[in-house]
C-alpha cells in the first residue's frame, strides 16, 4: 500500500491535529496498533538547557500513540502515560517515534512508545488508551 495511513480515520486524525503540524510531525506510517511519526528537533523547541523539552518529545510520542490506536469509528483518547527520558535531543535531531499496541481489553488498551534519533534512544513511553462511545467528528 503506497497509502501511509491504512484507515480513513487516521488520516481524518492527523489533518485536524494543528498541534502536530505547528511541530513539524510527519507520519511515517499509520495503521492499527502501530504508528510511526518524525519531528526534527528546532531551534524554538530547545530548554534552557539546549536539549529538546521533555514536553516536546511527549507530544511526538503522544501523536503516534494516537494514531496507533484509533482504529475504529469511535474516539479513543490517551487515559494516561509515563514516559522516561533516557538520552537528550539536541537541535536539528531527527525523532521518530514508534508506537506498537501490546493488549486491548474491551475499552482498554495498552501501548509502548520508543523515541530514538540516530539508533539512540531518547524517551520510552507506557499509555493506557480508552476508547469512547463518542463518534469521529
Amino acid at each position: 500500500m503506497d497509502d501511509v495511513y491504512a484507515t480513513a480515520q487516521g488520516r481524518r486524525m492527523i489533518e485536524a491535529d494543528a498541534a502536530s503540524a505547528a511541530l513539524g510531525m510527519r507520519v511515517v506510517r499509520a495503521q492499527p496498533g502501530r504508528a510511526i511519526v518524525r519531528m526534527t528537533v528546532r531551534a524554538d523547541m530547545l530548554n534552557g538547557f539546549a536539549v529538546a523539552h521533555g514536553g516536546l518529545v511527549f507530544a511526538l510520542a503522544d501523536t503516534a500513540l494516537a494514531l496507533a490506536c484509533n482504529e475504529t469509528d469511535a474516539v479513543t483518547l490517551v487515559a494516561g502515560a509515563d514516559i522516561a527520558f533516557l538520552s537528550p535531543a539536541r537541535e536539528g535531531d531527527e525523532l521518530e517515534a514508534v508506537a506498537e499496541r501490546r493488549t486491548i481489553e474491551g475499552r482498554s488498551g495498552l501501548y509502548d512508545v520508543r523515541v530514538s534519533a540516530a539508533g539512540r534512544v531518547v524517551a520510552e513511553l507506557r499509555g493506557r488508551t480508552r476508547t469512547t462511545g463518542m463518534p469521529r467528528p
